[in-house]
């Protein structure tokens, strides 16, 4: 069985980016910190069952690509979950939107510039995106 374990991403300052992190509610699992890519630092969120995002810090200035577009975290309640970012000063970097049948998204900014799209599902929908999300294309799947 094959599966995405997780993702590592460079940042400019762990302290900084292991404070935004744990206010969109990532824990950390653990930590190597002498690595020859890196220190490295696990997180995951509450409902995770495994590490999904690995920090990687070796003291140099992170240079921003255009490799990663974003991020995408599900939140139960968008209001609750904007109004937690903004208690440790983190505002979103768009309006937001919300669709007719309740999906409602927004963007922040992490503190390399990174963008990380919050995601409240409509009531009724699976917790990540299906086939279901597409009916035009069922039947057309590699796996």
């Amino acid at each position: 069985m094959m599966r995405t374990l997780h993702i590592g991403l460079r940042v400019t300052n762990l302290e900084r980016s292991l404070a935004f992190y744990k206010a969109i509610g990532y824990g950390v699992v653990g930590s190597v910190p002498d690595t020859p890519i890196g220190h490295l630092t696990m997180l995951k969120l509450p409902d995770d069952e495994f590490v999904t995002v690995e920090l990687v810090h070796d003291a140099k200035p992170v240079e921003r690509g255009t490799d990663v577009s974003h991020l995408v975290v599900k939140v139960e309640s968008m209001a609750d979950t904007l109004d937690a970012l903004a208690s440790h000063g983190i505002e979103p970097v768009d309006p937001g939107q919300e669709s007719e049948d309740g999906l409602e998204t927004t963007f922040v900014a992490d503190p390399d510039g990174r963008r990380i799209e919050l995601v409240q599902w409509p009531p009724g929908h699976a917790d990540g995106m299906t086939a279901a999300d597409w009916p035009e294309e069922r039947g057309e799947s590699d796996g």
